[in-house]
């Protein structure tokens, strides 16, 4: 019975030996879905917003790091840009005014009782009064020398002059659009030139060909490009619509004089 007793001790003492390590070994276990918690917590918290950097490579680089050629060729552009604009603006608005001019004349023109009073009737601006005052004009001084050439002949002559001197005003302007539109892409260009050439000078100099040392010079270079077919693509753009307004005006100022000489010529037989 004692060797009973003492058997039943030891396996009493190693079963609580073991129970002991089972307990220490599931401790950590049990602490790991804490540490995960604690970790996916972290994660959840937003992290600090960095503040935006300044691009080094924009325009305001271009300026700023750019050397007088660069600026020079830059204001170019710009004035190029501006002028074209402004050719745009002011043509778009003369040619509007013509279409007025040409409406008022076609309503008001012929209904009255004479060539000089349908005259007096029209704006003191408008390019139609010129044309019939230059006909009246040329109608009245055929006389002297100028009464050698056919009647038929010098009314003609003088209302295609008026009318040539309206249609050269209509096309004043013109002229820059066309120059800006086939020399901005060329100018820019040349920025380009001269960005590319500053690129293989740092290149040159630094010895090493890295992306920091190339990227403003080509930078520059393609903002240059950019800029001078921005300054070209509106002006041809411009010109080709303001060109095709002036031909519709025109029509209608040809078609005023071909009715005033035919007025004139009956109002010389009567």
């Amino acid at each position: 019975m004692f060797n009973t007793l003492k058997h039943s001790l030891l396996a009493a003492v190693v079963c609580t030996g073991l129970l002991f390590t089972g307990l220490s070994q599931a401790a950590p276990d049990a602490a790991t879905p804490t540490s995960a918690s604690a970790t996916a917590a972290a994660s959840l918290v937003p992290a600090p917003a960095t503040a935006p950097q300044d691009n080094p490579y924009g325009l305001g680089a271009l300026w700023a790091q750019g050397d007088a050629v660069a600026k020079g060729t830059l204001l170019v552009l710009v004035l190029m840009s501006m002028g074209s604009w402004y050719v745009i603006f002011t043509k778009f608005t003369a040619q509007s005014k013509l279409h007025r001019f040409a409406q008022t004349a076609q309503a008001n023109f012929w209904s009255a009782g004479s060539v000089r009073q349908a005259a007096d009737a029209l704006e003191a601006d408008s390019p139609f009064r010129f044309i019939a005052e230059k006909g009246l004009e040329g109608a009245s001084k055929h006389e002297g020398l100028l009464g050698n050439v056919d009647f038929n002949t010098w009314v003609t002559m003088s209302i295609q002059r008026a009318m040539g001197t309206v249609q050269s005003r209509q096309q004043d302007g013109l002229a820059v659009l066309a120059t800006v539109g086939s020399t901005a892409p060329f100018v820019g260009l040349f920025g380009t030139v001269w960005g590319i050439y500053h690129a293989l000078v740092k290149i040159g100099m630094s010895g090493q060909a890295s992306i920091d040392k190339v990227a403003g010079p080509v930078g520059e270079a393609l903002i240059m490009t950019a800029i001078g077919l921005a300054v070209a693509v509106p002006a041809v753009l411009g010109y080709n619509w303001l060109v095709r307004r002036n031909k519709v005006a025109m029509e209608a100022v040809n078609a005023f004089g071909a009715d005033l000489h035919a007025v004139l010529l009956a109002s010389a037989k009567k």
